[in-house]
């Protein structure tokens, strides 16, 4: 009896900890699981995939505000704890690590102005005058997890924690460009009050951690209504992870984020990328119709998203002679700016906002961004491959 725990152990139950435990095995997993989605979406088109996680469950009543379907539990609900970890990796960097020097830190913020600018100024480029102009923010945006996904895979060892929490904080600041833009040019139902109620349960949670309240049960409870309220406000609900993280008293952060990891890496990343991989990729004929909406966010994502990293975080570096790390190498950023280049979900969800009505337009859209998104995952891992297997391997917390 005790010889099949120890062979379950060893053949089934050991392998799976020991993939866990690989830097690598979450860029991985969310390959698997978007290359699982697209042929499921696109080789069974009528099985029923598709609709699954557009489909309503009624567990509330169905005029209750709050997200009914899988895709929007996973993107509005599950995703904000996502951010809530991201949010207190960066606010420890922030307060004790690699971004505690100010003219360190301002590199991703500069980094990700360059990162929107340049992309949407390629879109107008080649859409100024026609019908698509109102499309120009969709190659503005960056993936946080698929791109943390292709970074994971060149290994903990080489691509450092200065690395990954460059490209954390890129990312969230471009998240949070995103969501100002939506709000302001891409949504006419904001409400004002639910903005209000949640400053104001924001500002509470940063009087709590004033006065040294450090009950962190308290600070879950009011981060669970701040989500509901920034919800109710017509943002996009995931950047109430990053309010709340941003209030958690630092010495808590790092226990957080050791529960928190294994369960976002492998339950919460892989529903989030099968949710929303799943459609169906139009035809050439799309392309075709829409070649400047196509030319504009492809370029814009692949040449714009690298070429405005780099130029901008190498200026400030240069005019105002800010510091950086000691990888920040032109190949290093122009990497890392290919792998900024993936914006998936939040161009796809910034297409559908903005050729709402428009399905052949919103189909070239995001069969631009697919392709896009994939060639620059692709060429900014390879880039950075090539160039970090041939230098000495720098040691976790490191340059």
């Amino acid at each position: 009896m005790t010889q099949k725990p120890r062979l379950l152990r060893q053949y089934l139950i050991s392998p799976v900890l020991e993939f866990i435990r690989d830097s690598r095995a979450v860029g991985i997993v969310l390959l698997a699981c978007t290359a699982i989605s697209l042929l499921l979406s696109n080789l069974l088109p009528h099985s029923g995939y598709t609709e699954f996680w557009q489909r309503e469950w009624h567990f509330l009543p169905a005029s209750f505000p709050f997200p009914h379907s899988p895709a929007h539990l996973i993107n509005d609900l599950l995703m904000a704890i996502f951010f809530l970890m991201v949010g207190l990796e960066i606010k420890r960097e922030l307060m004790t690590g690699e971004l505690s020097d100010m003219r360190t830190a301002a590199l991703p913020v500069i980094g990700a102005m360059g990162g929107m600018a340049v992309p949407a100024l390629i879109f107008v480029l080649f859409n100024v005058g026609g019908a698509f102009l109102h499309g120009w923010a969709i190659p503005m945006a960056t993936d946080i997890a698929f791109s943390l996904g292709i970074l994971s895979l060149l290994g903990q060892k080489r691509a450092t924690l200065s690395m990954r929490i460059f490209l954390m904080a890129l990312a969230i600041i471009d998240d949070l460009g995103g969501i100002v833009t939506i709000a302001i040019f891409y949504t006419s139902d904001i409400s004002l009050t639910y903005l209000l109620f949640s400053a104001m349960l924001f500002l509470s949670l940063l009087a709590l951690n004033l006065f040294r309240v450090r009950w962190l049960p308290l600070y879950f409870l009011m981060g669970a209504l701040l989500w509901y309220f920034v919800f109710r406000s017509g943002i996009h609900a995931s950047i109430a992870g990053v309010l709340l993280a941003f209030t958690i008293p630092l010495g808590k952060s790092n226990k957080i984020i050791h529960a928190l990891h294994d369960p976002v890496s492998f339950i919460i990343l892989p529903l989030f990328a099968l949710a929303n991989t799943a459609f169906v990729l139009p035809g050439t004929d799309a392309l075709i119709a829409d070649k400047t909406v196509v030319l504009g966010v492809g370029l814009g994502l692949l040449l714009g998203k690298p070429l405005g990293i780099t130029l901008f975080t190498f200026g400030a570096m240069r005019l105002f002679r800010l510091k950086g790390q000691d990888w920040m190498t032109l190949p290093h950023l122009i990497g890392l700016g290919l792998i900024a280049g993936i914006g998936f979900t939040m161009s796809i969800f910034i297409t559908a906002l903005a050729f709402s009505g428009d399905e052949q337009a919103e189909k070239a859209a995001k069969l631009s961004i697919l392709a896009a998104s994939l060639l620059a995952g692709l060429l900014g891992y390879l880039m950075l491959n090539r160039r970090l297997k041939n230098e000495p391997v720098i040691a976790e917390g490191q340059g």
